[in-house]
């Protein structure tokens, strides 16, 4: 195996990683902000558990960040949060997974 070879396998190696990385913390991170949205529509124990659960499969099925935001958005219009504050939270809630992830939690 030449040095181009391994270097290409490294790369290859990181990109997978990375991938593997980025659908984790994405499910993380729905299931997070189902919690936060489910508090902030007032349910609790099961029904909040079910909300989030909901969003990791819409998150999964659907394409993007966007659909989940546009979802959530919608269902907390009435309680007069913003699309912008739960895009805001989307983006913590990310990063939080992603150490959450790295640090094997």
């Amino acid at each position: 195996m030449t040095t181009f070879d391994k270097r290409e396998q490294g790369f290859e190696s990181k990109f997978v990683h990375d991938e593997e990385l980025r659908f984790k913390a994405t499910a993380r991170r729905n299931r997070l902000l189902g919690m936060w949205a489910a508090a902030k529509l007032g349910l609790a124990g099961e029904a909040a558990s079910a909300y989030a659960n909901y969003l990791v499969d819409f998150g999964l099925e659907e394409s993007g960040a966007e659909a989940t935001l546009h979802m959530v958005s919608k269902d907390l219009a009435s309680k007069g949060i913003s699309e912008q504050e739960i895009a805001l939270r989307m983006d913590e809630l990310f990063r939080a997974a992603v150490e959450q992830i790295q640090a094997g939690k």
